[in-house]
């Protein structure tokens, strides 16, 4: 069946309405969003999903399916409705899905009438993503079975329509979750700490389109500002001798060049005086494609660019540095594992997509590290246009209770670097995307110098981190540490940037924004007084080692707590911002109050305090105290190997006393706090009164407040400080002083 592609083009999104009997109403859940609570079956997703390669006309096909669960080896349910509802484009697991439970094998069934319209064109069937193997059958015709979960992918139902009536599509999908080794990201079938909810079937929109029997297929965009030009590449693999391509650029409405050329050939534009892309600038130039044949246009695709480069060049002391447009920018990010409570994998709506973005600016950062996930084209068609950098993860693919670094099959490796290229090729034209990240950490981590100079041949536009965290081989164009807290960075080499890939992690659970009760985090805090300015320390230190140690980039964990989860900025309902906003987006673009050592710590040089590793008589926090028969010795004191540590003085047992004066040359002032490293729970008396007290660890010196009855204490002159510090696992460390804010 074709229909006429000559009729005039009209922008214009055919409704594709359910049938009466398709009730439709969310599954119960533990957290619903905003957006999620507005959710109707009869207007959901209804934007065109393709921003980079949008046409006039298209049907969407979101809305009410018809559902079942499957079993292997059944027989297509073709021309059988199915009992169950499901709303699509959110996946089996999620409540707005409707059905809400697990599911490794489903059936889709619906039906849809060619609008009349379409007469004379072809007609395709477009998925954003579905999760993980998707058999597409139009009317009993099996048209094609697609493996893969995070790319788009269309197939020409042309040759399967019937002439008149309705037609019919039946999904069928299998999605073997952690029991396959499969890129998945964080699904696992039993979610638990840093792994989720798993996600099977469509995930993303479904849309029709007609077109005409030559058409493109795909469009490649790659702009070159110093040589201020655009290359055009056009997939139109039914084209003839006697199509030409033509290509318009514009900006803000007005026509700066256009050029034509073979579809078999790159178009190159000029594009004088070009306006550089950047986050404070994120500015889009505007393109149209036509295919046409003598004065019939066959296709007509619209898109846009910008015009930036990305690369890593030293500044000017010699250190490798992240450069954006020539010059050194330093890239403050946030970890995003794009995950919802009520749609799980998907944003109950293109607002909430975009509202995520917008916090992520308001909070002051100007990077997002999308986390072992891949996201629909318009959240990085919004990234464009508010202007972020985005880390682009490829999902991590191994099987549940595998051993770390277990051998990958062959196919299995195949399988991981189709997905890979397939996630490059459709998402390469977007500027916001800065570097590719191969893999995170070690988590199914295989052949990685030649996957990450893979990633390098298909775009050397962009960097590449061969993995974040972990088992760095020495290749790419950054070296990724993880730290937790942190901060911390890697020793700078010749050629490669050094860049922090996860630190934070501090935790705060909100009362009625939770997933459950039970929460977590790397570090808990108290309250968001507590997280903001624990926050703020670890930014202080994040931008001290960009100074010190050519840090070029650090990536905060994380923007959303994610179910038990409570690392984020944000609850996971998206409620409630649990920092100060104005307070982190201050600390993320470098004003951060220094601190000035008033006691000094042992950090750069040894204080001598005395110490012991038995306890000691009730009265040892007394100023008075006589600790003369106590060893000597300078700070700091603990293992070596304890992250952060500057260890003078080894200490092993499970717990240690100190005790040292100090004299103060000025009136106390309530701009003083302690400075202190900590592994692990610590306690501190300033001249016999408790000052502060600090559970869990720390990877480097951070300020603790000290409570008024301890600051009250506090006297011009001589005053003594006492300490007491408990081992509790790993390595061990405490060093203390005082410092105040400048």
């Amino acid at each position: 069946m074709r229909l006429d592609a000559s009729r005039a083009l009209v922008l214009v999104a055919l409704c594709s309405c359910a049938a009466p009997d398709q009730e439709w109403r969310p599954a119960s859940g533990p957290l619903t969003t905003r957006w999620g609570k507005a959710v109707t079956s009869g207007d959901v997703w209804p934007e065109y999903p393709r921003p980079q390669m949008a046409r006039e006309r298209w049907m969407n096909l979101n809305g009410p399916w018809e559902f079942a669960e499957a079993k292997e080896d059944e027989a297509p349910p073709c021309g059988r409705a199915l009992a169950e509802r499901i709303l699509v484009p959110f996946p089996v697991e999620s409540a707005l899905s409707g059905v809400g439970r697990r599911a490794e094998r489903v059936w889709y069934r619906r039906t849809f009438s060619v609008p009349r319209a379409w007469s004379g064109s072809d007609v395709l069937l477009n998925f954003g993503a579905v999760d993980w193997e998707c058999r597409v059958i139009v009317n009993g015709k099996e048209l094609l079975v697609h493996r893969g979960g995070y790319d788009p992918f269309s197939v020409d139902i042309t040759p399967a329509l019937a002439r008149t009536g309705p037609q019919e599509i039946v999904l069928g999908v299998f999605d073997p979750g952690g029991a396959g080794d499969q890129p998945r990201g964080k699904k696992a079938r039993k979610p638990e700490g840093i792994w989720y909810t798993p996600t099977t079937g469509v995930w993303q929109t479904v849309w029709l389109e007609p077109v005409s029997t030559v058409h493109v297929d795909s469009l490649r965009l790659d702009p070159d500002p110093r040589a201020r030009r655009l290359a055009i590449s056009v997939d139109a693999p039914r084209a003839t001798p006697d199509v030409w391509v033509e290509a318009q650029v514009s900006a803000e409405g007005r026509e700066i060049a256009r050029a034509r050329g073979r579809p078999t050939e790159a178009l190159s534009i000029a594009v004088p005086e070009p306006r550089l892309w950047s986050p404070s600038d994120p500015f889009l130039y505007d393109v149209e494609v036509r295919l046409v044949r003598g004065a019939v246009v066959l296709d007509r695709v619209r898109g846009n660019f910008g015009m930036r480069t990305i690369e890593v060049a030293k500044d000017g002391r010699g250190v490798p540095r992240l450069f954006l447009n020539g010059a050194p920018l330093f890239q403050i990010g946030v970890l995003d594992q794009g995950f919802w409570p009520d749609g799980i994998y998907t944003a109950p709506s293109d607002e909430a997509l975009r509202s995520d973005i917008e916090l992520v600016k308001r909070l002051g950062f100007n990077l997002i590290r999308k986390h072992v996930k891949v996201e629909p084209e318009r959240w990085y068609s919004w990234c464009d246009r508010l202007g972020v950098l985005v880390w682009q993860d490829m999902p991590s693919g191994f099987r549940e209770g595998a051993a770390e670094g277990a051998e990958q099959g062959p196919e299995v490796r195949a399988q991981f670097r189709d997905e890979l290229a397939r996630m490059i090729e459709a998402h390469r034209n977007h500027p916001s995307i800065a570097m590719w990240v191969v893999f995170n950490e070690g988590w199914g981590q295989h052949q990685t110098r030649e996957l990450a100079q893979f990633v390098k041949g298909l775009d050397p536009s962009r960097l590449v981190s061969n993995a974040s965290g972990w088992t760095d081989e020495r290749c790419g164009d950054v070296i990724d540490v993880h730290a937790y807290p942190g901060p911390a960075a890697p020793a700078v080499e010749a050629a490669r940037a050094a860049v922090l890939g996860e630190f934070g992690g501090l935790g705060l659970g909100v009362h009625g924004h939770t997933w459950r009760s039970d929460t977590w985090g790397y570090r808990g805090v108290a309250d968001s007084q507590e997280l903001t300015d624990g926050y703020v320390n670890l930014l202080r230190r994040v931008h001290e080692l960009r100074e010190e140690s050519g840090l070029s980039a650090a990536v905060y964990t994380q923007l959303t707590d994610v179910e038990t989860e409570c690392n984020g900025l944000v609850t996971y309902d998206r409620e409630v911002v649990k920092v100060d906003a104005a307070r982190a987006k201050d600390a993320n673009e470098g004003r951060v109050p220094k601190l000035v050592a008033v006691v000094p710590t042992s950090r750069e040089s040894g204080i001598a305090w005395r110490y012991r590793f038995d306890a000691p008589a009730a009265s040892w926090t007394d100023p008075r105290f006589d600790d003369s028969s106590w060893q000597a010795g300078p700070g700091g004191f603990g293992t070596a190997g304890t992250p952060g540590a500057v260890v003078r003085t080894e200490w092993k047992t499970p717990e240690i006393w100190l005790r040292r004066t100090f004299a103060l040359d000025a009136e106390p002032d309530a701009g003083l706090a302690l400075l202190v490293h900590h592994d692990e729970d610590v306690e501190i008396f300033l001249n016999g009164v408790l000052a502060a007290r600090a559970s869990g660890y720390t990877t480097g010196y951070e300020p603790l407040s000290i409570t008024p009855e301890g600051r009250a204490t506090l006297v011009r002159g001589e005053n003594a400080i006492a300490v007491h510090c408990r081992q509790t696992a790993g390595g061990q460390y405490v060093d203390v002083g005082i410092s105040r804010s400048e």
